[in-house]
């Protein structure tokens, strides 16, 4: 039997892994990923595998075609987000599928905090001006009394908006799928974006990627915000129409940008968001601690056993 692995985080630490898998007489393959393999990588892998432990690669209709032509019996999304993952494909193909949710919201929030800080007093700018010998001490912004849209009301929202509630700041949330009834953070009021926005300080988006929140910050919704709003991505990059993002920077209608996430990733070499040097970039890395990988490693591990009847 053999199990193929393509999430970064997981693969680098496989060999605090490999022994359950050793111990079941399961082959790993474990390719060289930096971000994701390709569908044309995937197509020359997927059919000699029997379980796949899936990272953000595309996981197309294609690619389970290939893969129940000949060995694929079952597979696990790592983490949370499911947007590269063509569920029903594997539905009408009788392939069981499941993620690992509710495994990184601390993780991730503490991130989007970290940004939020960064952006606030330009730590990021600071550290990057003294490597080069540079001695700046650029003047930042207050957090006290601001208003922060959390935008997404799941794990990793709700921990967002814990973890703001230290910092004397007002909190806006926004969940077309939450009621205020339906949580407890002491939010009293859970809006439809983009309602007020325009009174956001900063905005941090947190929810899913759906048809609906494709690149639901266009030039439409930033023209609703505030002069000098700072935006914050730890979910998904085409949440974002990074074009006019990018336009909106070059005009100081957004202040700044703190992305760990991009349409395109690994971020491309001549994206004009790296002429900005107010901004901060990450390598949609968020979830990516030691305790969080073990945490979901183990439970993809799991949830792929008891769906290829390993015990």
């Amino acid at each position: 039997m053999k199990v193929l692995i393509t999430c970064p985080p997981m693969l680098k630490k496989i060999e605090e892994f490999r022994h359950f898998f050793t111990e079941k007489n399961i082959e790993l393959v474990t390719p060289d990923v930096v971000q994701v393999l390709t569908e044309d990588e995937l197509l020359s892998i997927i059919s000699n595998v029997d379980g796949w432990i899936i990272g953000d690669d595309p996981a197309t209709k294609k690619v389970f075609e290939k893969g129940v032509t000949g060995k694929l019996k079952a597979a696990v999304k790592y983490g949370v987000g499911v947007d590269n993952v063509d569920f029903d494909a594997c539905k009408n193909l009788g392939i069981p599928i499941n993620n690992t949710p509710q495994m990184f919201g601390g993780e991730v929030a503490d991130l989007a905090i970290a940004y939020l800080l960064g952006l606030a007093r330009q730590t990021y700018l600071i550290d990057r001006e003294v490597r080069k010998g540079n001695w700046v001490k650029p003047c930042g912004e207050s957090i006290s009394g601001k208003t922060i849209a959390v935008v997404g009301l799941g794990d990793i929202g709700r921990s967002t908006i814990k973890r703001l509630k230290g910092f004397d700041v007002n909190i806006t949330a926004y969940d077309p799928f939450t009621s205020f009834k339906e949580i407890d953070l002491g939010i009293t009021n859970i809006l439809t974006f983009p309602d007020k926005i325009g009174e956001a300080d900063y905005i941090i988006l947190t929810c899913a990627l759906t048809s609906s929140s494709m690149h639901m910050i266009n030039k439409e919704t930033i023209s609703l915000m505030k002069t000098g709003v700072s935006i914050i991505n730890v979910a998904r990059g085409p949440l974002i129409k990074e074009s006019d993002l990018i336009e909106a920077l070059e005009n100081n209608k957004i202040k700044a940008a703190a992305l760990d996430v991009y349409e395109i990733e690994p971020l491309i070499s001549n994206s004009k968001l790296r002429d900005f040097d107010q901004c901060i970039f990450g390598t949609h890395n968020g979830s990516n601690t030691v305790q969080a990988v073990q945490r979901a490693s183990m439970k993809a591990i799991e949830i792929l056993f008891e769906y290829l009847n390993i015990e």
